[in-house]
């Protein structure tokens, strides 16, 4: 590298993290290990500079994937003071929206006001099947949690429900937000119906890891114009992108980043795949496992990597979250290509 490239007249680019701690059964101390490694990232990458972390949630899996999303956020309240702590995503229709009403509110309460509360209507086959909720009735159990919370968050004092999964009669949601009239709410799409129900809805968009940077930039513009339609304006921080983060030096490590990287999607792409192999989530890479990872992923040496941020940003991305990222990775992004975009 022969230097950072500054790009003078650029919006700065903020950055943050997306994905979880995994859980180590076989280390020496148990499964506490992964997330000791993954907390301590966290308050590091927030001495480095990043803006947000963003938790995943998930089940059944087998590798240990976070499954108490808002356990662990209220955890890194206590250990963290500026970086915002955000669900990406908490998974509606297999929850009490009630009870995860109160602990985000407690959450965001704990953590002085730094929540982002993701959620989603779920894409993976074989968490559905562990609950046993037909994935078929997921958009209509979503949009009626997510009308019961936002009545919590903007109702003062007791309210009366009535839905179709959930009722309540003289109840009262505490504690409250420190947010008004609530955190920000973030919903993860990919489909077109589903871009345009998170404008209309007053959603900040994620997009996800999978999608190569050509599909993203589709599923911006379509999302830019239900905005239009809406009436509403496009606030670039108001989207976040998550492109995996795979810094190289030279073409043999490209070579292995590549296969690695290619293995992991084939893995969660079989998580997004119906058993019959019939349905496909929108939360699925290219079959092309090559094309989705050089094409999806932020790839290469840093001045490489810095081109392909302004190639995002020049599409109206300024949120970027770094996926599947250890912490030397996250320290290295810090030294030759965060100052690149402060």
């Amino acid at each position: 590298m022969n230097g950072i490239k500054i790009y003078p007249g650029k919006v700065s680019l903020k950055f943050g993290m997306f994905g979880g701690a995994r859980s180590k059964p076989g280390a020496p101390d148990g499964y506490a290990e992964g997330y000791r490694d993954y907390i301590d990232g966290v308050i590091e990458a927030e001495a480095l500079g990043i803006h947000g972390n963003f938790l995943v949630e998930h089940h059944f899996s087998g590798i240990g994937q976070v499954s108490a999303s808002l356990s662990l956020l209220a955890y890194l309240a206590g250990q963290t003071s500026t970086i915002r702590l955000g669900t990406g995503v908490i998974v509606m229709p297999w929850h009490n929206p009630v009870l995860i009403c109160e602990q985000a509110a407690t959450v965001d309460l704990l953590s002085d006001g730094r929540l982002d509360f993701g959620v989603g209507k779920g894409y993976r086959y074989i968490e559905f099947e562990g609950f046993k909720v037909p994935m078929d009735e997921a958009q209509e159990r979503f949009e009626e949690a997510m009308r019961l919370i936002r009545t919590a968050w903007t109702t003062e004092g007791r309210f009366d429900f009535r839905g179709k999964r959930w009722n309540y009669d003289n109840i009262v949601v505490e504690p409250d937000p420190v947010q008004k009239p609530h955190p920000p709410l973030w919903h993860a799409a990919g489909r077109p119906e589903s871009l345009a129900y998170t404008a209309r809805e007053g959603y900040n968009l994620f997009l996800d890891q999978f999608a190569t940077n050509k599909v993203i930039g589709e599923r911006l513009a379509i999302y830019k114009k239900a905005l239009a339609d809406c009436g509403r304006e496009y606030d670039p921080m108001g989207v976040g992108v998550a492109r995996a983060l795979l810094i190289v030096d030279n073409a043999e490590e490209r070579e292995a980043a590549i296969e690695t990287r290619a293995r992991a999607l084939e893995f969660m792409n079989a998580f997004g795949t119906s058993a019959d192999g019939k349905q496909k989530s929108s939360m699925v890479s290219d079959p092309n496992l090559r094309l989705a990872t050089e094409q999806g992923a932020l790839l290469g040496n840093p001045d490489q990597i810095i081109e392909q941020l302004h190639a995002l940003q020049a599409d109206g991305i300024e949120y970027v979250l770094l996926s599947g990222t250890n912490r030397e990775g996250i320290r290295r992004f810090a030294r030759d290509i965060l100052p690149a975009f402060s």
